[in-house]
C-alpha cells in the first residue's frame, strides 16, 4: 500500500498545482461555447429576419409590376400560390445561409478551445488552409453549382412547379436543391440539372403568358369574313364560364401572319394566368376549328408537287 501512496503523491501534487489552470480552463471551454451557442441564435434570428424582408420586397415588388399592367383583379386568386413559394424560397435560403454560419461560428469555436488545452494552432491552421486550397480547386464545379442555386432561389427565377426551358431540359420542375433542379419533361422523363449549367431560363410561369394559336386558311377563303367569324367564336370562348377565370383580356385575331404553301396562316392571341397557356390553346384551338367549320370556311390543305418538274397539285 505504501507503494501506491507513493506513488499517488507525485499526481496528487500535480493536480494541486494544476487545479487552478485547469479550473480557469474549463471555465473558458465552458464560456466559448456558450458565446458560440448563443452567437449562433442570434446571427441566425438575423439571417431570417434579413431573407424575409428580402422577399417581402420582391412581393411588393410584383404587385407593383401587376398595378402596373392592370392584372391585380386577375391575379387576386394567385397571391397564396405566390406566398408559399416566397415562404418555401425563404426556409430554403435561410436554412443554407444558416448552416454556413454554423460551421463558420462552431470551427472558431473549436479551434479556440484547442488553444486552451495549450496545442499549437499554427501547423493546424496552416494544414487547414492547405487542405482548403486543394478541395477548391478540386470541386470547383460543386461551388459554381451551389453559388449558382443560391442566386436562382434568391433572385427567384423559377420554382417548383414551374415550366421551364433551361436548354436541353424543358418541362415542370420538380425540385429545386443548392446544387442541382430537376425537370420533368412532356415525355415523362425526370432531368437532372446542375444549376451551374443553367445559363439562362425561360420561365413560361411568371405574370402573365400568352397562348399563340396559328390556322392556316385555305387561299379560297375571304379575309374579313375569317377574321369575322373567329372573333365572333372567341367572344363565346372568353365568355364561358370553364375558361373565363384563366383569361386576363380578351382574346385578339392579329390577322394574317404568313401566305405559302397553298395556305393564308391566321394568328390568334389569348392571354392568360401564367402556366394556363397551354390548355387554353388547345381548347381555343378546337372551338375555332368547330366555328369555321361551322361557317364554311376551309382551312387549308397541304400542297403536295405532282408529277413533272415543278407542278403542283392541291392534296
Amino acid at each position: 500500500m505504501s507503494g501506491i501512496f507513493a506513488q499517488a503523491g507525485p499526481l496528487a501534487d500535480w493536480f494541486s498545482t494544476r487545479a487552478g489552470d485547469l479550473l480557469s480552463g474549463l471555465i473558458n471551454v465552458v464560456v466559448i461555447i456558450l458565446v458560440a451557442l448563443v452567437l449562433r441564435a442570434v446571427l441566425g434570428r438575423v439571417i431570417m429576419r434579413v431573407v424575409d424582408k428580402i422577399v417581402h420586397s420582391q412581393r411588393k415588388l410584383g404587385q407593383a409590376r401587376a398595378t402596373a399592367g392592370r392584372l391585380v383583379t386577375k391575379q387576386v386568386d394567385d397571391n397564396d400560390v405566390r406566398q408559399k413559394r416566397q415562404e418555401q424560397r425563404a426556409q430554403t435560403i435561410g436554412s443554407v445561409l444558416r448552416s454556413i454560419a454554423s460551421f463558420v461560428i462552431f470551427g472558431m469555436a473549436f479551434l479556440m478551445i484547442l488553444g486552451e488545452f495549450g496545442i499549437n494552432l499554427g501547423p493546424v491552421i496552416a494544414s487547414a488552409g492547405v487542405l482548403g486550397l486543394a478541395i477548391g480547386f478540386g470541386a470547383q464545379s460543386l461551388v459554381q453549382d451551389f453559388l449558382s442555386g443560391i442566386f436562382l432561389m434568391s433572385e427567384d427565377q423559377f420554382g417548383v412547379g414551374d415550366v421551364v426551358d433551361v436548354g436541353d431540359a424543358v418541362g415542370t420542375v420538380e425540385s429545386m436543391t443548392m446544387r442541382i433542379t430537376k425537370i420533368r419533361d412532356l415525355d415523362g422523363n425526370l432531368w437532372y440539372v446542375r444549376n451551374g449549367e443553367i445559363l439562362r431560363v425561360c420561365n413560361m410561369n411568371q405574370d402573365w403568358a400568352n397562348a399563340v394559336i396559328e390556322i392556316p386558311l385555305d387561299y379560297s377563303v375571304d379575309i374579313p369574313r375569317a377574321k369575322e367569324v373567329m372573333e365572333q367564336g372567341l367572344a363565346d370562348f372568353a365568355a364561358d364560364p370553364e375558361f373565363a377565370p384563366e383569361l386576363l383580356d380578351q382574346p385578339m385575331v392579329a390577322g394574317v401572319t404568313a401566305i405559302g404553301n397553298g395556305a393564308v396562316t391566321m394568328r390568334v392571341m389569348i392571354k392568360t394566368k401564367p402556366g394556363s397557356q397551354f390548355g387554353i390553346g388547345r381548347a381555343a384551338r378546337a372551338r375555332l376549328k368547330e366555328r369555321l367549320d361551322r361557317e364554311g370556311l376551309k382551312v387549308a390543305l397541304p400542297v403536295f408537287p405532282a408529277a413533272g418538274s415543278g407542278a403542283t397539285a392541291s392534296g
